[in-house]
């Protein structure tokens, strides 16, 4: 080829070129940025409408339903999931995948402030909120003590939280755990109702005081100043010596009528860490930006800060995501240096000069495939560098098969010189073709749709970007190279001992296997069909999945208290699991949050927010802790769990892929919610009688119970009492009013709540002392116009595309595969009678699978006739591609069985390992089919030409394959579920499609040898 006799000639320019390009690959590879996974960016926003006292039915009817409306009106809307509760609503917006996040976000605000107008009045709060990956917290510090006073540890973890906010590549650094500070006004509500003093006049006192109106600005001569007013409450003192009322001629302050004090609100959220008493301190990383080098940043600040506390203070940096990264990197760097050593190995036959030559590509190779990736705007993570790992055994390809050539006209007594252009010139269109496919079979993976596809597009990139540079370099660099460091030969070497060995065992065992395979043809292509056959036939065997479950040594126990439970007796519950953990020694550091989820640590777990019945443990194991150990102790802590009456605990493991409920997901829809609820229990005991499923979930199982207070509003209305008056007392009473807020003297911003006397948590005797205020003062009891009664409501509303549902879920042991649970589960609704107007629909990962390869059928039909369609362009014959493709079914044999024998199910990730490994299959058969072609023009028969064909190409393609195996086999090795798969099915593939083809190609070409153009002798 030109481009290789130019790169000889100009051995000078090619040096340069060669030094530049591993200059640029060492900068690019210090400077790209790191993280463990993947960032992704979809097009989700959640909008929250907060309408405090409303009811789910009432925030359905007149909230939910005209901003359901209005949202999906909008264009490229994909779903909306909607949560209804008791003041609040959460619609969750999906858009398309490819939708541009930013434009999608300002016209979700636009939309949502244009719908405010048509809402109640009442609406406190409407907002939207952009879902952002990388608002995943690398940073989880505990400051634990047992003793020490509330307002000291927060003084401490806002200070903590201060200096952390000086890195300024983190974000989001927030205290978790401890209540907010308050002041606490406690009306004594039966003085004021002797006094006659109306409540509104109180609020409006304390109101007035906290007002801070700016007074302007005046002109002095040249100069001007701003007028600085009263502004707020600066002490204790001010708020209680507040006038709230006047009467015959004397003041009534607050300190008459109340008692103030700093307090704290109520607790919402209980931490614990290994069982003490803790608080959080977590941030984040904003996005771009190197997790290893940040870490050198605020490692020295955690440091410094843990030397300022006190002796009964403690500072555990308990999760720190960049140590997991730094970890998962270096394995996968140990894999890559036992990937190229184990290639060195697979070319000692090549010779040590050729051996180093092809050595050579792989760095520079991989310095422009890097230099590529980064420019394309992918970072280093756990995919792209097994990406990298992959190219690993597939870039030296195309340098052996050009070096062998060379070799092999050296041998045949051309000089040095004339054997690399001769060499080159025969093999380099060959080359380009070869890798011209390889690449297209990786091409459906970089189209892959939605976030999965997303989420795996890093690795086929690195190999893209890796296996183009190396057919450049390969057609440049290593002529160059060969032409200059390659020994010349004469006719009668045949090799060193290793290629001697390597060619008698070709001789003396294929040669022969060979030409019995040709002489019963239809025999041999007869037994090939049946080992495929019966391979596919072992794939129901094999089973399906998505994502595989996290190897890390971390996993989550969520504690689900009977409906309604408090605070303090789902604190109980969590004691009685935490005695359970503190007994394995396996578990370095348990973090126990009581009231609230723990706070987001991985990717695709969303905390839950403020539930008092719930309690979620986040257990991290020793780090060299096995993925078979931390299952032992799962499956243990499940049997365990079981016993503990009073509550549901579930032992989840983190999972790959994008968010799901669960595995298995029945989606009710209807509108009726008794017919709903009903429904959900038929589906709820069929999924408890479907073997393999575990933690199975039905949320409308109960109703929750509410206190309602029946305002008789005859009776009210002629004592001269407004509605809204009687809600704001309960409220007070209850709840307390938030009336504003005040900074103290330690600059502490506290809300001023004005309340009646009570405990923590309020209790039904706390409407015992309510008074209400009628329109001339006069203090009437709560009691004379309104009864106490109990009523039951549904616990929330959900819905999915604007129509009501319910969904049934449930998750899957591990001795069962996922996919045969909801086949099962399928049958099962099918046959469930459902009145008109219902339905239901799989959830979970049934419908994850289905978007995940949702539109991949016209990739994979455009990537076949891509494939087609450069093979006749390479040999201008339909029987010529016919013979190259015929390699594929071989593969899928080995891949198969590899599964198999390794427990692996068929899942995303193994099949992205099998439409790579169609490339890498075509790529050795190209090889043969070209070279038996040339043959035939030089004269040869066709039988003679396959003999030849055979031999000579098995050489290079037993050490391609080899290479290929090598670098695969750390990765199959390693204990990474996402990407071991991958590997496994490459490398059963390429043993079994090394080992068949071998025989079924040259036998595909005898039975239909393509016509061949003699003119080109």
């Amino acid at each position: 080829m030109k481009i290789s006799e130019y790169a000889v000639r100009n051995y000078q320019f090619t040096l340069v070129m060669f030094i530049m390009a591993i200059a640029l690959g060492i900068t690019t590879l210090l400077t790209m940025g790191r993280s463990e996974d993947p960032l992704l960016s979809s097009p989700n926003f959640t909008v929250v409408a907060i309408y405090p006292g409303a009811s789910p039915e009432d925030i359905e009817e007149l909230i939910v339903k005209p901003a359901e409306k209005k949202i999906y009106a909008l264009e490229n809307i994909k779903r909306i999931k909607t949560n209804i509760q008791d003041g609040v609503a959460i619609f969750n917006v999906e858009y398309k995948y490819n939708s541009d996040v930013d434009e999608k976000y300002q016209e979700i605000v636009r939309e949502v402030n244009a719908l405010r107008e048509q809402l109640p009045q009442d609406v406190k709060s409407l907002y939207v909120e952009k879902q952002i990956p990388s608002d995943v917290n690398i940073i989880q510090a505990s400051l634990v003590s047992e003793n020490a006073p509330a307002d000291k540890i927060r003084w401490y973890a806002e200070n903590l939280q201060e200096e952390l906010e000086k890195v300024t590549e983190l974000k989001n650094v927030e205290v978790h755990g401890l209540a907010e500070p308050i002041v606490r006004v406690d009306l004594k509500l039966d003085k004021i109702a002797r006094m006659n003093l109306p409540l509104n006049a109180i609020t409006g006192s304390i109101q007035s005081e906290i007002a801070n109106i700016p007074g302007g600005s005046v002109d002095a001569g040249k100069r001007s100043f701003n007028i600085k007013t009263s502004g707020n409450y600066n002490s204790l003192d001010e708020i209680e010596n507040t006038v709230v009322y006047a009467a015959n001629d004397k003041n009534i302050l607050l300190r008459d009528i109340a008692s103030v004090q700093n307090d704290y609100d109520e607790t919402k959220h209980i931490v614990r860490l290994n069982g003490h008493r803790a608080a959080l301190v977590t941030a984040a990383l904003k996005e771009g930006f190197n997790i290893s080098e940040i870490q050198d940043k605020y490692l020295p600040v955690i440091e410094t800060f843990r030397k300022t506390l006190p002796h009964n203070i403690d500072l555990v940096h308990n999760f720190d995501q960049a140590d997991n990264v730094n970890k998962r990197l270096e394995g996968l760097g140990v894999d890559f240096i036992i990937a190229i050593l184990l290639v060195s190995i697979t070319l000692l036959p090549l010779g040590l000069r050729a051996s180093i030559i092809v050595m050579i590509s792989i760095p520079l190779s991989l310095a422009i495939g890097l230099v590529l990736l980064n420019y394309l705007g992918y970072n280093i993570n756990q995919l792209s560098i097994v990406g990298l790992v992959v190219a690993l055994g597939l870039l030296v390809d195309d340098s052996i098969v050009v070096v062998e050539n060379i070799e092999r006209w050296m041998r045949e007594g051309h000089s040095r010189l004339e054997a690399t252009l001769m060499g080159t010139k025969q093999i380099g269109i060959s080359i380009v073709g070869c890798t011209v496919t390889l690449i297209i079979a990786f091409l459906p993976l970089v189209f892959l749709p939605e976030a999965s596809g997303d989420f795996i597009r890093g690795l086929p990139m690195a190999v893209i970007m890796s296996v183009l540079s190396s057919m450049v370099v390969s057609l440049t660099i290593i002529p160059f190279l060969s032409s200059r460091i390659l020994k010349q030969h004469g006719p009668d070497y045949k090799g060193n001992i290793f290629l001697r060995v390597l060619q008698k065992g070709i001789h003396g065992t294929y040669a022969r296997l060979l030409d019995k395979a040709l002489e019963h043809p239809w025999k041999t292509t007869l037994v090939a069909l049946v080992i495929f056959i019966g391979s596919l036939m072992m794939i129901p065997a094999v089973g399906f999945s998505l994502f595989p479950a996290s190897e890390k040594p971390q996993f989550l126990v969520n504690i689900l208290a009977p409906l309604q439970t408090n605070i303090k007796e789902t604190d109980r519950i969590t004691f009685v699991v935490e005695k359970e953990l503190s007994k394995i020694n396996d578990i370095k550091y348990y973090t126990s949050n009581v009231g609230r989820g723990n706070p987001r640590v991985y990717y695709n777990v969303i905390p839950a927010k403020d539930t008092p019945d719930f309690a979620q443990i986040f257990i991290q194991m020793d780090e060299e802790t096995t993925s078979e150990r931390k299952y032992e102790v799962m499956e243990l802590l499940r049997k365990k769990f079981t016993g503990i009456p009073d509550a549901k605990i579930e032992v989840k493991n983190f999972e790959q892929g994008p968010p799901i409920v669960a595995p298995v997901e029945v989606r009710l829809y209807g509108e009726n919610l008794d017919t709903l609820r009903l429904l959900s229990a038929r589906a709820e005991r069929l999924l408890k009688g479907t073997s393999g499923t575990i933690y199975v979930t039905n949320p409308v199982s109960n109703l929750k119970a509410d206190i309602r207070i029946n305002i008789n509003k005859d009776k009210a209305r002629m004592l001269g009492i407004n509605t809204v008056d009687i809600d704001r007392t309960v409220r007070l009473a209850i709840a307390g009013l938030n009336l504003g807020s005040f900074t103290d003297k330690n600059d502490d911003e506290r809300n001023i709540i004005l309340t009646a006397p009570k405990l923590e948590k309020p209790t039904l005797s706390s409407l015992d002392k309510v008074y209400v205020n009628n329109n001339k003062g006069t203090a009437i009891p709560l009691s004379s116009i309104a009864t106490v009664e109990m009523e039951s409501s549904p616990l929330f509303i959900n819905h999915y595309n604007k129509i009501r549902t319910v969904s049934v879920s449930a998750f899957v042991d591990k001795d069962h595969l996922v996919d045969n649970v909801i086949t099962e589960v399928m049958d099962k609704m099918d046959k469930l009678q459902m009145p008109k107007g219902y339905s239901y629909q799989m959830g979970g990962e049934y419908e994850a699978k289905k978007e995940s390869f949702g539109g991949f059928e016209s990739v994979i039909i455009v990537t076949v006739f891509l494939f087609i369609a450069i093979l006749i362009l390479l040999f201008k014959t339909f029987k010529s591609t016919l013979i190259v493709l015929s390699v594929i079914p071989l593969g899928i044999v080995g891949a198969i069985i590899a599964l198999w024998l390794t427990g692996n199910t068929l899942s995303f990730v193994a099949t992205i390992g099998l439409i790579a490994l169609a490339g890498v299959e075509v790529k050795n058969s190209i090889l043969f089919v070209d070279f038996t072609n040339q043959l035939r023009q030089q004269g040869h028969s066709v039988e003679e030409a396959i003999r030849e064909g055979g031999e000579v190409r098995f050489l290079p393609i037993i050490l391609t394959s080899l290479t290929a195996i090598g670098g695969l086999l750390p990765i199959a090795l390693s204990t990474n579920p996402l990407i071991s798969p991958l590997a496994i099915v490459m490398i059963g593939g390429l043993i079994s499609s090394t080992l068949l083809s071998r025989v079924v190609t040259p036998v595909v070409y005898k039975l239909i040898p393509p016509k061949i153009d003699m003119d080109k002798k």
